[in-house]
């Protein structure tokens, strides 16, 4: 029996040709690279797993700002990951999260923990790989 209470995600993906791919989600398009070749204009399988952790991040900082009551003016995430051949996966992924604020030392360390803490896609990606990363704040501009 499904749990009806339990979030519930759905995304299709259509292959365009031999150089392309679509994922749809929602009135939202994705373009996808799935040419052996590679396609610039498209974020690759690995490149989307990123994104879906910093998306994630952002997300999770969207929601415990207005229970933390923390002020920002702003967040920036960069994350690289390191991928392994044999077998094929994120062998290690770092992130730097960079959040423009004038909050205390103390609150940037909460805000990172509740990051690490309630990110669904950061918690399945955790398991699988070296998560690591810093959260810090943006050099003041002089």
């Amino acid at each position: 029996m499904l749990d009806d209470k339990k979030m519930r995600f759905r995304v299709e993906s259509d292959r365009l040709g031999a150089h392309a791919s679509q994922s749809t989600c929602k009135q939202a398009v994705i373009a996808l690279d799935t040419d052996l070749s590679g396609n610039v204009q498209a974020f690759n399988p690995a490149e989307l797993l990123l994104a879906a952790l910093s998306a994630c991040m952002i997300k999770g900082i969207e929601r415990v700002t207005p229970i933390l009551k923390f002020e920002l003016r702003g967040v920036e995430v960069t994350i690289d990951g390191v991928r392994q051949d044999v077998p094929p996966k994120m062998e290690s992924i770092r992130y730097t999260i960079v959040v423009d604020t004038d909050e205390t030392d103390q609150r940037l360390k909460l805000l990172h923990e509740n990051v690490k803490k309630y990110g669904t896609v950061f918690n399945t990606v955790a398991l699988g790989t070296d998560l690591q990363g810093v959260l810090i704040r943006k050099a003041a501009h002089v």
